[in-house]
């Protein structure tokens, strides 16, 4: 058992803590400094581990709930699941057990119960990789799994959990003329399975290309950008729309409210040898006309369940109906940003159809000079069942199921009458 090991371990069971006790999201714990103090191996094992651990607490429980008579303290039982999977996984139950004991024995607060980690697990040791694949996917919290039955019906939600059971391979954007790896994918995007460190792909230091899910890369490809045009590019951060509009050779404004998200974006135009205006402000009160925009509005995120499996657990759909609102008000103001002529694709990486769907029925009432394009969708790999009946594009995580899913969006192309 080494100690990098152990310390990995512990971070994970620290993650698990934040987000299952303290409903924090795994990227607001990284941002926080959370595994600054381990290396690169370390980091990268203590966030798979707690990745792997969230998209298996269902079946972790199960097995440990044959050998609890009442639930431990939160830190325990994360110390217990994280160890379950593991085992469960193939990882070997000395090092697993042993780890888990020193780590739970180190704590004042719960040092007492090593002894009962260790002979749970040592028992979980025992049956739980025969029992783990006959257990059924586990499914998303109740909270979110409603309504996404409602809007897909079951046999869709079980799909999607299925996706996020499996987790997302790599997706990435080529610069027009660039190779990178990975097999093509219907749409142009590249797919890498079991990427593993992403920097030392070929050709991500020389800039050939930028990681990007396949269906977010779909707005930018049905805005269908010209070079030359004047493009707002609202919300920008993390930057892979950003990228896809520069490489167009547009004149592109990369806005967002968060400077230090922009970071991000800045990073990856300096890598790529892209330009871009980069913008940290307020989408409510930023000005000027331009010949198109995309919109990638603040939303619930549920369509990046497969990529983050904390959200489910961080969240519990209470602050919804703010973003839904935020999301008008954002159409409605970018829609004044809009030259008469122009375009604005409006999207979401959301399953639920208020945040998609609704937004763009209800503007399209609302706003006369509006009306939606759904020549713009006829792009190659978009598949005519995607299309929904006001005219937008709904993209799921149990499409393309033989190939490892998409993420969720919702896909609108507006065109403003002159």
């Amino acid at each position: 058992m080494s100690d990098n090991a152990t310390a990995a371990r512990r971070s994970a069971i620290y993650l698990l803590d934040q987000i299952l006790g303290e409903g924090r999201l795994l990227s607001e714990c990284l941002a926080a400094g959370a595994l600054d103090r381990l290396g690169p191996e370390d980091r990268a094992r203590a966030q798979r581990l707690t990745l792997e651990t969230l998209r298996g607490l269902e079946r972790a429980d199960r097995l440990l709930d044959n050998h609890l008579n009442r639930t431990p303290a939160l830190t325990v039982h994360n110390a217990l699941r994280l160890g379950a999977v593991e085992l469960c996984h193939g990882e070997a139950a000395h090092g697993v057990v042993n780890s888990m004991v020193e780590i739970v024995g180190r704590s004042r607060k719960h040092g007492r119960l090593k002894g009962l980690v260790n002979a749970v697990l040592r028992k979980v040791a025992a049956e739980g990789p025969q029992a783990w694949p006959k257990m059924r996917v586990p499914r998303l919290p109740e909270w979110l799994r409603e309504p996404l039955v409602m809007a897909w019906g079951a046999e869709a939600v079980t799909g999607m959990e299925q996706a996020q059971f499996a987790g997302a391979p790599l997706d990435i954007s080529l610069k027009p003329g660039a190779s990178g790896p990975g097999e093509a994918l219907p749409t142009g995007s590249l797919r890498v399975q079991d990427a593993g460190q992403v920097s030392a792909l070929p050709g991500f230091n020389t800039g050939e290309w930028w990681v990007q899910d396949a269906a977010a890369a779909l707005p930018v490809r049905i805005l269908a950008p010209k070079a030359g045009e004047k493009v707002l590019d609202l919300c920008a951060a993390p930057g892979g729309k950003t990228l896809q509009l520069a490489a167009a050779g547009t004149e592109v404004t990369a806005l967002d409210i968060s400077d230090s998200r922009l970071e991000r974006v800045r990073e990856n135009l300096k890598r790529t040898g892209l330009t871009a205006n980069v913008i940290a402000g307020d989408a409510l009160e930023h000005q000027g006309q331009y010949d198109a925009i995309l919109l990638d509005a603040p939303c619930s995120a549920t369509g990046t369940i497969r990529r983050h499996p904390d959200l489910p657990f961080a969240k519990d759909g209470s602050e919804f109906g703010g973003l839904i609102e935020l999301q008008a008000q954002m159409l409605a103001h970018a829609w004044t940003l809009l030259k008469p002529g122009g375009r604005l694709v409006y999207c979401t990486c959301s399953l639920l159809p208020d945040e998609g769907e609704v937004q763009v029925e209800e503007a399209l009432e609302q706003y006369p000079d509006m009306a939606v394009d759904r020549e713009a969708l006829i792009v190659p790999g978009i598949e005519q069942d995607w299309i929904t009946e006001e005219g937008g594009l709904r993209l799921r995580p149990d499409y393309w199921a033989d190939r490892g899913g998409m993420d969720g969006f919702y896909i609108a192309c507006l065109n403003k009458s002159t």
